[in-house]
């Protein structure tokens, strides 16, 4: 869910399919699956959430106002969780820029997904 909130909306070329493809592996539900991909709606509240925030973390470098905060908790998640987001997201800061700079070329079983 984090990873692939981050990867598109920092629409990487490598990451998105490569992770649609990981997703498929692990037998994901595909109805969330393309939800994820083409940044559509959600079915699952919590997880609406959940992305919610994590995009709010990226647009706002960082900054959640007090009332995203008490709406992602209220949702079920913690302060924890709050901090696991933060760390999904300087993973994928670095695994998408380097691959946007680098433009690494996708592998032959991601593209299917591309």
């Amino acid at each position: 869910m984090i990873w692939q909130s981050i990867n598109t909306e920092h629409q990487c070329h490598y990451c998105v399919p490569a992770h649609t493809a990981i997703a498929n592996m692990m037998q994901v539900d595909q109805q969330l699956i393309t939800a994820l991909k083409n940044k559509q709606p959600l079915d699952d509240a919590k997880l609406q959430q959940l992305r919610d925030t994590t995009l709010a973390l990226v647009r706002q470098c960082g900054q959640l106002n007090a009332e995203q905060v008490q709406t992602f908790y209220a949702a079920g998640y913690n302060r924890q969780q709050l901090l696991e987001i933060i760390l999904g997201i300087s993973q994928k800061v670095m695994s998408n820029y380097v691959n946007h700079i680098a433009a690494t070329p996708l592998d032959d079983a991601f593209k299917p997904f591309a």
